[in-house]
Parts: C-alpha cells; sequence; structure tokens
C-alpha cells in the first residue's frame, strides 16, 4: 500500500516541465502536420501555453480533477492534451465521434469532477478492450517519459523521422506513436484516414512519412490493398504491436523491407506498461518471426513459476509499469503501488535469449470440468482458418469463423484434441470477426452475440409484439451476421447486401408493419418508431417490399412466358429494371467513394461469378454455349464473328450481361470525383442525365423499334437498368412524372408490342409510386422464397421446363423450374461464403482498425435532388 498522496501542486503554467517531459524538438523544426498546417516547435510551445491559461482561466474547484478530453487526431485535441501535462492536469482520455457518447457519458458519471489526485499521476487509459471492465489505468509523468525514451531508443528516432496517426491516439498504442516522436524531436502527420484509403497514400507520400505503426489488422489492410507495390522511398520502418502477428505474415513483411530498405520492429506491450514491454531487433524478425524478442531499454523481462517445459508467467520489471488501477475516484489520490507488472500472458525464454509468447492466462476456459487452453487451441486449428476465435460459455465451446466449410471439420478436429462431445462444440460463421479499437477481436460482442442468438434463434422480435431498438438491432446482427450492429446502423453501413436484402425487409416488414420508403439508410433507432400497423395485422399478414414483389412477378413471367403456358414478354426487362432499382437503394448510397465501388463490384460478382459457373459447365455437358458467353462477351463476339446479330442459344443469358457490364459502368463512372461530388450533392440529377445518355444510345443502337435480338444487346438496354436507377433517386411528383415519361419514351415503339412495352412502364410506375405490399403470411413466404431465388430460376430453368414442355406438361415445367431454381440456390449458398472472401481478399477491408464504431456511421440524408 502506497503512502498518502502528496498535496496538490499549484495550479500554472509549468512551460519547463513541459520542454523536459516531451517536447525536445528544435524551435525551427517541424512538431505536427495536419492537413496544409505546419507547426514548428517553437509555435507549438507557444499553442500549449495559450491553451494552458485557458485552462486555467476555466472556473474550477481547487481539485479541479481529471481532464475529460476526446482524443482525437487533430491539433486541437494534440495541443490541449500537451498543455493538460504542462499544468501536472491528469488527462482521462476517451473515444471521440457520436458513436462513443454513451461511453463517454458513463465514463463522465465515474470519473470526472471535483476530486482529489495524486501529484504524479499524468495520465489515465481505458484498458477494458474486449473485456468491458471499468476500471483505468493509472499513468505517472515518468512512466509516459521513460516509454517514449525507450521507444525512441529503439526505433532510433532523429528529427528527420516523421510519423503518422495510423491508430487511434485514445489508444495507449497510438499514443505512445505521438509521445516517441516529441521526445525525439521529431515530427508527426495528424489524419484519420485508414490505410485501406487511396488518399492516406498521397498524403504520406507528399508528406513524407517514414514509419507507420499497426495491429494485426492493419498489416491484413496492407497486403489487401496492394502495399507491396506501392512507392514510398522515405518510408524508413513499420511498427507492430497489439496482439499477435502470424508468424508467416511477420516474414513476409520482414522480406519486403529487405528489398525496399525499411525495417519492421515487432513489438510486444500491455496499457499497463504504458505501451511498449519488448521488441524484436529488426535484424531478426525474418528468422524468429514467433518471438516478441527482447525487454526494451531500462526494462527487464522474466518468468515467473515456470513448468518443466519453461512456460510460466511473463513478469516485466521497468520505469513505466503503471502506478496501479482505479476502480473508484479514491484510487486517483494513490501514489505507485508496483514494482513490476505479471503480464497474464504465458511465454517462455529460449535458448537464443528472446521471448516467446505460448498463450495467455486468462484464455484458459473449463468446459464441462475439462481445463482448455484457447490459445493453443486456436494455433492447432491456425491451419483452417487463420482469423478463428474460441469463445467458452457455459458448458460449451463456441467456434467462430470467417472461412467456408471450416465449421464442421473446424468442430471435429476440436472433438479430437478436447475429447468434448459433439454437443458441447457448436461452429458460427460470420463475414467478419468484431474488432476493438485496438484491432483485437472483440470477444464481449462474440458472447453478446451467443446470448442474443440463443435466446433468440435468429428471430429478434416476435411479430405479435411491438418493436424495439434492441430487438430490431439483434434482427440486423443475426440476419446481416454483424454482432457489432448498433442502433445508429442501418442496411447501408453494415454493408447489406441484395443476398440479405429479402430476408431482411420480409422479416422487418412483419415486425414494423409498413416500411418505410428509406429504411435501407433509416437507423435502427429510427425504424423502431416506423410501426404504424396493430398486432393483428403483423400476425397474420407480412409487407413486402415492392422490388421483392415486381422480382418475384417478373421470374414467374420468364418461366410461364418461356414454357408458353401464357404469352406475358418483358419479364427479363422487368428484372432489369429492378436491378437498377434495388443497387440504387442500398448501394449506391454507401459513404465514400472507394467504399462504394467496392460494394458495386461485390453487386456485381454476386451476379456474375454463380452465372459463369453455371454457364461454363453448361458448356462443357452439353455444348449449347460458347465460352464468350460466361465471360459475358457474347453481343461483343456475335457483331465482330458474325457481321450482325443473330439468335443462339448463348442469347438466353443477354440479360445477365446488361446487367454486368451496367453495373460495370456505374461503378466507373461514380468513381470520377466530380461525377462522385455531384452524386452526392444531386443524386436524382446523376440518374436523370444517365437515362437521357442510355435513351440516345437506344435510338442510335436500334432506332425507333428494334429489330431481333437487337433489343436484347447491352447498348440497346442500359435505358431500362437506368430507369430502375431513377425510379429509386425519385422524391418529389414532378421528379416521379420525369421517370414515368422518360420509360415511356426510351420504350415507345422498341418492341414493336404495346403489351410487352405497357408491362415494362407499368413496373416503372408501380417502383415510383408504391408502398411496401402487405400479403397474407401464407403468401409472403413463398413470394420471398422465389425472389431470393430469381437469379438461379433464371440460370436453371433452360435446362429444366424444356422436356417437360415438349411433354404436354407446362405447369409441371413452372413447377420444376422455380424448385430447382430455389434448391440451387440455397446449395449454393453454402459456396458462396468463399466468393466473397476471396473478393475481399482482392481489394481493401470495409472494416479498418476499429475507431470503435466510427466506421460505420449512420449513412446521412440524401437531398431529393
Amino acid at each position: 500500500m502506497s503512502s498518502p498522496a502528496a498535496p496538490s501542486r499549484t495550479r500554472g503554467s509549468r512551460r519547463h516541465d513541459l520542454d523536459h517531459f516531451l517536447l525536445r524538438g528544435r524551435d525551427t523544426d517541424v512538431a505536427l502536420v495536419e492537413g496544409t498546417t505546419s507547426l514548428t516547435y517553437g509555435a507549438l510551445r507557444s499553442a500549449v501555453e495559450v491553451r494552458a491559461g485557458q485552462l486555467l482561466a476555466q472556473p474550477a474547484h481547487d481539485e479541479p480533477g481529471p481532464l475529460l478530453l476526446e482524443m482525437a487526431p487533430h491539433l486541437p485535441s494534440v495541443v490541449t492534451y500537451l498543455a493538460a501535462l504542462a499544468l501536472h492536469r491528469p488527462v482521462l482520455l476517451v473515444e471521440p465521434g457520436e458513436s462513443a457518447a454513451e461511453r463517454r457519458d458513463e465514463i463522465m458519471q465515474r470519473w470526472a469532477g471535483p476530486v482529489h489526485t495524486h501529484p504524479d499521476l499524468a495520465l489515465l487509459l481505458s484498458t477494458s478492450g474486449s473485456t468491458g471492465s471499468p476500471k483505468l489505468v493509472r499513468l505517472s509523468r515518468d512512466n509516459v517519459l521513460s516509454n517514449a525514451s525507450a521507444i525512441a531508443d529503439y526505433l532510433d528516432l532523429r528529427p528527420t523521422d516523421r510519423g503518422v496517426t495510423t491508430l487511434p491516439l485514445h489508444y495507449c498504442y497510438g499514443l505512445s506513436v505521438l509521445h516517441s516522436h516529441l521526445a525525439a524531436g521529431a515530427s508527426v502527420v495528424l489524419t484519420d484516414l485508414s490505410v485501406a484509403d487511396a488518399c492516406f497514400w498521397d498524403l504520406a507520400a507528399g508528406t513524407g512519412v517514414t514509419g507507420l505503426a499497426g495491429v494485426p489488422y492493419t498489416y491484413e489492410l496492407l497486403e489487401a490493398s496492394g502495399f507491396a507495390d506501392r512507392d514510398l522511398p522515405s518510408l524508413r520502418y513499420l511498427t507492430q504491436a497489439g496482439g499477435r502477428m502470424d508468424p508467416a505474415r511477420v516474414r513476409s513483411v520482414a522480406q519486403l523491407g529487405q528489398c525496399r530498405g525499411f525495417d519492421l520492429f515487432v513489438m510486444y506491450g500491455q496499457t499497463e506498461a504504458t505501451a511498449r514491454m519488448a521488441y524484436l531487433p529488426p535484424s531478426l524478425a525474418a528468422t524468429r518471426p514467433e518471438a516478441v524478442g527482447v525487454a526494451v531499454p531500462g526494462g527487464s523481462l522474466r518468468i515467473a513459476d515456470p513448468d518443466r517445459d519453461g512456460v510460466g508467467e511473463l513478469v516485466y520489471a521497468g520505469p513505466n509499469v503503471m502506478m496501479g488501477y482505479a476502480v473508484t475516484t479514491e484510487d486517483l489520490a494513490r501514489g505507485a503501488e508496483l514494482t513490476e507488472l505479471r503480464t497474464g500472458d504465458r511465454a517462455r525464454l529460449a535458448p537464443d535469449g528472446l521471448v516467446e509468447i505460448v498463450g495467455r492466462s486468462d484464455r484458459m476456459a473449463k468446459v464441462f470440468g475439462l481445463r482448455l487452453d484457447l490459445d493453443r487451441l486456436e494455433q492447432e486449428l491456425a491451419s483452417l482458418d487463420p482469423g478463428l476465435r474460441l469463445v467458452a460459455r457455459g458448458d460449451v465451446l463456441h467456434v467462430f469463423h470467417t472461412r467456408h466449410r471450416v465449421g464442421e471439420r473446424a468442430r471435429r478436429h476440436l472433438q479430437r484434441l478436447t475429447g468434448l462431445s459433439a454437443s458441447c462444440v457448436r461452429a458460427h460463421r460470420l463475414d467478419e470477426l468484431p474488432r476493438t479499437a485496438s484491432g483485437k477481436v472483440d470477444d464481449a460482442l462474440l458472447r453478446r452475440h451467443l446470448e442474443e442468438s440463443a435466446l433468440h434463434d435468429l428471430d429478434a422480435t416476435s411479430p405479435a409484439e411491438p418493436p424495439t431498438p434492441e430487438g430490431l438491432r439483434r434482427l440486423y446482427a443475426t440476419v446481416l451476421g454483424r454482432p457489432d450492429a448498433g442502433p445508429d446502423d442501418s442496411f447501408v453501413t453494415l454493408g447489406g447486401d441484395s443476398l440479405c436484402f429479402v430476408e431482411l425487409s420480409t422479416r422487418l416488414g412483419s415486425v414494423l408493419g409498413q416500411l418505410p420508403r428509406e429504411w435501407p439508410t433509416m437507423s435502427v433507432t429510427e425504424l423502431a418508431g416506423a410501426s404504424r400497423t396493430s398486432r393483428w395485422s403483423r400476425r397474420w399478414s407480412a409487407p413486402l417490399e415492392i422490388g421483392v414483389v415486381l422480382r418475384a412477378l417478373a421470374i414467374l413471367i420468364v418461366v410461364i412466358t418461356h414454357v408458353d403456358l401464357v404469352l406475358i414478354p418483358g419479364g427479363a426487362h422487368l428484372l432489369l429494371a429492378v436491378a437498377g432499382y434495388h443497387l440504387a437503394r442500398f448501394t449506391l448510397p454507401t459513404p465514400g467513394r472507394g467504399a462504394r465501388t467496392r460494394r458495386i463490384l461485390t453487386a456485381v460478382a454476386a451476379v456474375a461469378v454463380p452465372s459463369s459457373l453455371w454457364i461454363g459447365a453448361c458448356a462443357l455437358v452439353t455444348g449449347d454455349y460458347r465460352w464468350t458467353t460466361a465471360f459475358y462477351l457474347n453481343g461483343a463476339r456475335s457483331y465482330r464473328a458474325e457481321g450482325g446479330l443473330r439468335w443462339t442459344l448463348d442469347w438466353q443469358f443477354w440479360f445477365l450481361e446488361a446487367i454486368v457490364w451496367g453495373f460495370l459502368a456505374i461503378a466507373v463512372l461514380l468513381a470520377v470525383p466530380a461525377v462522385d461530388r455531384w452524386h452526392r450533392a444531386r443524386p436524382f440529377t446523376v440518374a436523370a442525365a444517365v437515362v437521357a445518355a442510355t435513351t440516345a444510345l437506344r435510338y442510335a443502337s436500334v432506332g425507333v423499334q428494334g429489330e431481333g435480338v437487337e433489343r436484347y444487346a447491352v447498348p440497346s438496354v442500359l435505358f431500362v437498368l437506368a430507369l430502375g436507377w431513377a425510379a429509386a433517386e425519385a422524391r418529389t411528383t414532378w421528379q416521379r412524372l420525369a421517370v414515368l415519361a422518360a420509360s415511356y419514351a426510351g420504350l415507345y415503339g422498341y418492341f414493336g408490342d404495346r403489351q410487352r412495352e405497357l408491362i415494362v412502364v407499368g413496373s416503372v410506375a408501380l417502383l415510383l409510386w408504391l408502398r411496401p405490399v402487405r400479403l397474407p403470411t401464407v403468401l409472403a413466404r413463398p413470394v420471398q422464397a422465389v425472389a431470393t431465388a430469381s437469379l438461379w430460376i433464371y440460370l436453371t430453368h433452360w435446362q429444366v421446363y424444356p422436356e417437360l414442355e415438349a411433354a404436354g406438361r407446362p405447369l409441371l415445367a413452372i413447377g420444376a423450374s422455380l424448385v430447382v431454381g430455389v434448391l440451387a440456390h440455397a446449395l449454393y449458398q453454402r459456396v458462396e461464403p468463399v466468393v466473397r472472401a476471396r473478393l475481399r481478399a482482392t481489394g481493401p477491408s470495409r472494416v479498418a482498425p476499429r475507431r470503435g464504431r466510427a466506421e460505420h456511421p449512420t449513412a446521412p440524408r440524401r437531398p431529393a435532388g
């Protein structure tokens, strides 16, 4: 127990303290860079003096307590932080942004306000990570200074070095980058850009960044975004901490550095040690990637209570060991209580003197009396999925994975390793594992996901009960596979796509009674207040999005017409309009030009990949199709090879060719910065312009009336896709009338068949004006199933109906086409996650190292146009 705290120091300017503490650069050297603003050390000292005076002038008690500071990567936050340190006022750093408001309020109620603090106390950081613990880490001025100096020492930081805030500053690793560079007289670029953003690399190159810091997930993003091919001649070193990185990736990055002229420092630390406790010298990164290395300068490591294999708890001693934890405000007055830190990590000392971490003591679990080392088990399963995560809950061991067909293999392997029965091991596949601000897997969210899934069995709200924000949040979490879904998230910000749109819209309709037109961009909280239908109505009927109903109707029209039961032409063109409508509703509103482009490409892949696989397989087995059809080049090949367009079996898939090339054209168009800005400001105007351009292209391609297969060529049908886009963007009556007029103008004489033209025009009108259609529950389910499987029904019906039609069984042909398509869709759903995972691997992920929930802001409402 420490002795009673000394009285607080007199509140006043401590510029000399600050010079000694952090600001060690020469007055003329640059200290901080943000945008076009550069602050020299001299200017920064002056700014800190001014801010310190402002803090002193604020009304306060004699014991003002810790300063609660939203630590954003911007100059005002950094200057305020340094000013508080100069005044010897402890700073409690919290996450910035609206998404963290609830957590900040909780911290403010618990910690802010007049309270006596120890004179050595400088910094308070949360160590909740993925455990949800409310305690704070108490760090002294000596803790911060000694660790900053140690890091600057082994990184050999110089005044010419320039770091960048690739990690949040309220997180100890990100803050250590700021500390160590200022302590070395170097400079730091302040930005909230992610390494997944192309403009981040323009900034890094333009400002001459020499060092990048990252957690393991950062390096996954670097690899996915083509870091190996980037030209950054100023780069001198990379650092990695925040969790164990796969040794193969460590080796790969180290070898890349040897070729490109930068060093990789693999580091180990905890908030309780201010930041760093050990580092692996760069010369050993390629040969000893599994080790965390040696103690930082001024520190020491030892293995406590080793077993016969030399494995025990890793203990660190050094001047950067925290003063202790704070659980109540009274703890803020306590002095230093620790001389060494028991890390909770199990480690061994290798013969070459390097420390190797082999597991975490708090990753031990008991399932049916068996003591299980979850870290060791994860390592055993790493060959199946390196990102796999084990969570024990009660007497069940749960394995979360992101790769297809891993779950069952992982379950069987775990049974063999542990001796548990099959009922005690369960697998769950998620698109991505939720992560904390430090990039570590968020076990708390995974446990919450388990509780909600078990409690609600994927049905988050009973149709008979009024909807609540928490009930809808659980529904989003389970249907979209996003356990991190929050009340401020929407379908768009959570990355929803056409694969889950039908299911989620149907379930929401059964809960809310009436789906608002803008529900994809509305937050969960906003939707919870949108229910206006009686409990009885919600129980016995369900509203379906008009796009869902039209999709089911269109594919039914296609099959009925091809079977020759009743001639109702225009079904495929209707599907094309619905495709444009859905693209505009829940893909184009995606925040960020790069993120939106990736979402459109994902939508393309959702159509193109299964279609190519099916068409290619049919071409090999039956020989009915040419290879160009599987690559959506049938129209181009027909023009070139045959001197014109004539019907062949390859034209059966003209609709898919139009979607693929149409979506790609939209992605390219909106990737242009000027067009992107125009679209963000006036979405309807851009859609209307595209309608005008594609309609002109339609007339230029086929004239007033198309002949034969000309009506199915990509240049002549793109205007139908554009009409669906414009219908989704129309908000006012005049805009709707304009789209309806444009649809009539584009379709006039197009088919030479007034019935088909009116079917498509009428469908556009329905997209423009009708709200969701309420159907009896018994009918809503099959309509949903047919709509969801419409792509596979379209693909497979060509091989299903001909024989049955020839045998004089048209109704059976229709039924068989629908059933086979639905079954094919269900089968592909088991394969599709692999495709999506591989697509994510070819481009930056939409989830950067998480700065709380700031990566998923609620989509802003867009103007009407």
